[in-house]
């Protein structure tokens, strides 16, 4: 647990250590304000939610979740640091899960920032907080599940750009899994257990049951074992990688 909280610390110091933090930060609370204010129509509605937010949030984390994502493990590599880490007496499971939850925490900061929003809607309405936070839990769930995926992949290269491409069309796999136009596209040729299985792996799927206000046990599950399945993964490449190497 000291050394997972030593590399937990070193890594969320690192983004703030340099302007990638800065801009990210900038650039999220700019194209969430678009959407969830103007995109998302707010003010035509006539209804005091963030729907329109939540809505569009796991299309924006395609893009920027893999543009954090991509430096855990694939700069360590390119600048040999990855060696020195590993012969530090820090076990890989710590190494891992020590950089993952940096990251997740420097997502759910960005995400607190939004909170701004929830004061707007309950100044201009009476928004239904309970839907409000459960959406809320279920996109810091969503964020740790694009991580990890991101995570995992970047242990693969030490090509920044290779790493945040591949997570990117990874992560959209895993989002479009569940929009109409793929199940109906499936349900023209595979049986019905098939496109219940390949909309059960959908981000979406599983996010748009917690905005609507209900926090499912299903759901849960879903995003805790999506996220333990890649992190055990990157666990699998990184003893590789230290043994090869």
């Amino acid at each position: 647990m000291g050394a997972m909280t030593t590399v937990f610390r070193r890594e969320l110091a690192g983004y703030f250590a340099t302007p990638i933090a800065w801009v990210f930060i900038v650039i999220f609370l700019l194209t969430t304000a678009a959407f969830a204010f103007y995109l998302g129509n707010f003010f035509e509605r006539g209804q005091a939610d963030l729907l329109s937010f939540f809505t569009y949030l796991p299309w924006l984390y395609l893009f920027l979740i893999p543009a954090i994502g991509m430096r855990l493990w694939s700069e360590e590599r390119k600048t040999g640091t990855i060696e020195l880490l590993l012969t530090l007496p820090i076990s890989v499971p710590a190494a891992v899960l020590g950089k993952f939850l940096a990251a997740w925490a420097f997502v759910g900061i960005a995400l607190s920032l939004t909170f701004p929003f929830w004061l707007t809607v309950s100044y201009l309405g009476d928004p239904d907080h309970g839907v409000i936070i459960a959406s809320y839990i279920g996109a810091l769930l969503m964020a740790g599940g694009y991580l990890a995926i991101t995570s995992c992949l970047s242990a693969l290269t030490q090509n920044q750009v290779i790493a945040f491409v591949v997570s990117t069309v990874v992560c959209f796999l895993f989002t479009v899994s569940g929009t109409p136009i793929v199940l109906d596209f499936v349900s023209g040729w595979a049986p019905e257990m098939l496109v219940d299985q390949i909309a059960g792996f959908s981000f979406i799927t599983h996010f748009q049951s917690i905005i609507g206000g209900v926090i499912d046990l299903r759901d849960l599950v879903f995003f805790a074992s999506l996220i333990g399945v890649w992190l055990f993964a990157n666990m699998i490449i990184i003893e590789y990688k230290k043994f090869a190497g």
